[in-house]
Parts: structure tokens; C-alpha cells; sequence
């Protein structure tokens, strides 16, 4: 068994421990921390042996006979385009980990779930076949659905229901679109290498059409983007702070991942047909994001809006590197490497703001922004957390938010200089994140602010570790694009073929 299997299942492992009644509930909490901790240490294990693979191939790959009769095997693999979603999951877990060592709420379980989640999408991520994938892919839904509806708040029900639902139907499509791929191959496989090598459907236009489209619409309810994203505010609201974290951090990248590891590489002629689609779903959800979310008093919905608004960076680039245009080969190959980057930061920074949304919530059990004034005050650890994180969202220089922006809009624009006008969304949610910070932080001390406690420190370690990992990047942004630019480069020439 290589590392990335080991990766995948120990928390699996741990997480049946944890089943067994007689363990206690701090003995949970310090198998939670412990195995996430170590989870992240074999992560930077697998960082620190990484080489480059050629086109074509994986890193740390490993294949085993699974299911032969349809072509299937237990096949995993890394690049460029998944390590680093495997280690910052492995962050965010670890995160979620350290805050969760005050719950109440049946410990035990919780812990055995959340790293079950990890193992889940640990294994999406390393997934070199199509099943697999789908199969870790669904797991995660159901996951999620435990977590909200049994650590939730409000309606926690019902929103966990809507979100198995919706993702849930997404995941149908998705397996249609996989089984269209398979069906069209020859010999029939459900091997990742095999058919993004060899295109199943390359000059099929009507029927590659089609099962992009059956591709596109389960990976985009996933992401979400408009119109496929109302599932997202309720499950956000309702769910745990750890829940919210994983879920925006870790499992909204499972559709945009799935965009560079499957739909662009294996259906290259109708993915460049639909490029335009791709784009302006992504401009839509970017200023839909944005304005919808200026309007949320709920900080949380508020959050939630925003990520529609980032995922819809990820998409716009990804569509403008469908686009070919003469002398535009580096710019499609900026955008994708923008759009990876963005994931990365997007987890870091959207996982650092739920979890101390779920601080403000364990205080005042709300979310609303108009019943406080002059938090800074009160809580100044807890401001300064929150500002860094805000800041590193709208794009300020120096955090990984603006790396990540900045290479999506340079490589898009380059392409195609239309999706310019997405620009407006980083001014929009500059305006929504410094609104935001007005109305809790600053003034007077006035209504939930008056005897709100600062941060302890199992709240603001791991919100300080995302951040730290975020300033990172924006500041030395080569660790993170050296790993990144070449499984870009390799999917911009995939895609133009």
C-alpha cells in the first residue's frame, strides 16, 4: 500500500475506532486531532517526495485490479492540478479538528464522521478512475448530510434534506456523463489516464455534446454556480461551524476539480464548443455572487453568496481556456493555473471565515451583522482574525487571494477580454466584506458586542494556521505555482487538441 492509500484510509480506519461506545469523548477528541494531524504530515510526506510526472502520467500512483469486468480499477494517483487540494484538505481537517475539541454534542460520533468526510475527499482527489471517483463523490454527500442535520442548528433538517437532494441529483447526471464516456470507449474503460490519453467522443460532436453536458450540469450543482447554487445558503446556515468549513473549504472544489480532471481533458472538442456556456455561467455567478451577497444581514449566508462569487472566478477561467485564439496558449495556461490557485485560497480563506462565524454564533447564538457594533473592542483577536480573512477574500496583495485573481483575470482577459467585466465582482464584495467590518467592528461598543469574549486559543489556532498558510502563498507564491503550472500546462495543450 503506497502513501496516498494510506492517506485515504486511515482516517477511515480511525473513524470505525471511533465507533466503539466505550471510547470516551475526550479520547474522540484527541483521535480527531491526532489522526488529522497526521493526515497533514503525510500530505507534506507526499509534497516533499513530489516530481514533477510527465504528460500524461501520475506521481504516487497506484493500481489494482477492482472491478475488471467493466474496466475499473482501484487506480490513485497525483499532479499538479490535485496535491495541493490534498494538502490543503488535510489543513482544513486539521483545523476543524482543533476546534471541534470543545463539542458537546456526541464527540464521538462526530469526530468518527468528520473523518470518514476526510477520507472521502482525500480519495476524489487522488482518484484516477471514474468510479472511484463517483463513488467517493457520493459518499461525501451522505456525509455532509449527517453533519448538518445532526450537529446543525434552525432547520437543520430540512436544509440538510434540500442539499442531499440537489447534490444528489447532481451526482445522477454525473454518472450518466461517466457512463456515456465509458460506453464510448474502445476497449471500454473507466480508467482517467486511458481516456483523457485517448478522448472517447473526439469528433462525435452531437454525442460529446451531450454527455458534457450531463458532466457539466453534476459537477456545476457541486460547485455550485447559478442557477444550481440555492441549496447553498440553507445548508450553510443550518450546518455546524466544522460543517460549514469542510463543505465550502474542501467539497465545493470536488466540482470545480472536476472540471480540470475530467470534463476539459476527456471531452476536449465539445469542452472548447461550450466554452462560451462555461463563461458566461461563470461571469453570471460571479455578479450574482457579489450582489446578493452585499444584501445578506445573515454573516453567514453572507459568506456562503461569496463563494458562489469565487467559484465563478474558477469557472470563467477554466471556460476562457477552452477558448483558442492565435498567441493565446500562455494566457489559457494562466488562467488554469489561476484557477487551481483559487481553489487553494478559496479553502483556506472561506474555512477561516466559518469557523469564526461558528465563534460568534457559540456566543450569541446568531449571525445577524445588525446586532453588533465596536466588536474590535471587545474582542480584538477575534477582529483581527476576521479582517485578515476578509481581506485575503476580496483579493488584497500579500494573501493568496490575489494571486489566485489576479492570474485568472491576466490569463482570461488575455483570451477572452469580454469576461473583463467579471472584474466588477471584486469590487462588489471589496464593498459587502467592508461593510461587513463596519457594521461588527468598529464604533462604539453597542447590542451583542457588549460582554462578547475574545478567542480562545483552540478558536484561534487553527483559524491563524489557514491564515498563516494564506499569507504564505501571497507572499511566496512560487512554492504553491511551481507545483501547479505544469499539470496546468499539460491540461491547456489537452484541451487545444
Amino acid at each position: 500500500m503506497n502513501v496516498l492509500s494510506v492517506l485515504v484510509f486511515l482516517p477511515l480506519v480511525a473513524a470505525a475506532v471511533l465507533l466503539v461506545p466505550r471510547i470516551s469523548a475526550a479520547g474522540a477528541r484527541g483521535v480527531f486531532v491526532v489522526v488529522t494531524a497526521a493526515e497533514l504530515a503525510l500530505a507534506g510526506l507526499v509534497w516533499a517526495r513530489y516530481q514533477t510526472p510527465a504528460a500524461g502520467e501520475l506521481a504516487a500512483e497506484e493500481q489494482t485490479r477492482w472491478i475488471p469486468g467493466v474496466g475499473s480499477s482501484y487506480h490513485v494517483g497525483v499532479d499538479g492540478l490535485s496535491l495541493p487540494l490534498v494538502l490543503m484538505t488535510t489543513l482544513v481537517f486539521l483545523a476543524c479538528a482543533v476546534h471541534a475539541v470543545r463539542e458537546q454534542r456526541r464527540p464521538r460520533l462526530q469526530a468518527a464522521l468528520f473523518l470518514f468526510l476526510e477520507a472521502v475527499c482525500l480519495g476524489l482527489f487522488v482518484s484516477a478512475d471514474l468510479i472511484l471517483f463517483f463513488v467517493f463523490f457520493d459518499l461525501s454527500i451522505v456525509g455532509m448530510y449527517f453533519s448538518i442535520s445532526g450537529w446543525g442548528h434552525e432547520n437543520a433538517a430540512r436544509s440538510a434534506v434540500k442539499f442531499f437532494l440537489y447534490t444528489f441529483l447532481g451526482s445522477l447526471a454525473l454518472l450518466v456523463g461517466f457512463v456515456g464516456l465509458y460506453v464510448a470507449s474502445d476497449p471500454h474503460t473507466f480508467d482517467m489516464v486511458e481516456l483523457t490519453a485517448h478522448p472517447p467522443l473526439q469528433g462525435h460532436g452531437v454525442a460529446g455534446g451531450l454527455v458534457l453536458a450531463a458532466v457539466l450540469l453534476g459537477l456545476a450543482v457541486k460547485t455550485p454556480t447559478f442557477p444550481f447554487h440555492t441549496w447553498l445558503p440553507p445548508a450553510h446556515s443550518d450546518a455546524p461551524a466544522i460543517g460549514s468549513a469542510v463543505l465550502a473549504g474542501v467539497m465545493l472544489k470536488m466540482g470545480t476539480y472536476g472540471f480540470v480532471r475530467i470534463a476539459m481533458p476527456m471531452l476536449p472538442d465539445a469542452w472548447r464548443a461550450w466554452a462560451w456556456v462555461v463563461i458566461a455561467v461563470g461571469i453570471v455567478s460571479v455578479l450574482w455572487g457579489a450582489l446578493v451577497g452585499f444584501a445578506q444581514t445573515d454573516l453567514k449566508r453572507m459568506i456562503a453568496y461569496t463563494s458562489v462569487n469565487h467559484m465563478g472566478y474558477v469557472v470563467l477561467a477554466v471556460g476562457a481556456a477552452g477558448v483558442l485564439a492565435d498567441g493565446a496558449d500562455q494566457a489559457r495556461q494562466v488562467a488554469v493555473t489561476g484557477a487551481v490557485t483559487q481553489m487553494v485560497s478559496h479553502g483556506l480563506l472561506t474555512a477561516a471565515l466559518f469557523l469564526l462565524a461558528g465563534s460568534m454564533f457559540e456566543r450569541t447564538e446568531t449571525y445577524d451583522l445588525d446586532g453588533y457594533g465596536g466588536l474590535a473592542g471587545t474582542a480584538p483577536r477575534y477582529a483581527t482574525l476576521f479582517t485578515v480573512a476578509a481581506f485575503g477574500s476580496l483579493g488584497l496583495p500579500a494573501l493568496s487571494g490575489f494571486i489566485a485573481e489576479f492570474q485568472i483575470f491576466a490569463g482570461s482577459i488575455a483570451t477572452v477580454p469580454v469576461t473583463a467585466v467579471a472584474v466588477l465582482g471584486i469590487l462588489i464584495t471589496a464593498a459587502l466584506f467592508l461593510r461587513a467590518l463596519q457594521r461588527v467592528f468598529t464604533g462604539p461598543t453597542a447590542g451583542l458586542s457588549v460582554g462578547f469574549t475574545d478567542v480562545t486559543p483552540r478558536e484561534w489556532v487553527p483559524v491563524a494556521l489557514l491564515l498563516a498558510v494564506s499569507v504564505f502563498i501571497g507572499v511566496l507564491p512560487r512554492t504553491l505555482l511551481d507545483v501547479i503550472e505544469p499539470g496546468a500546462a499539460v491540461l491547456a495543450d489537452l484541451v487545444g487538441r
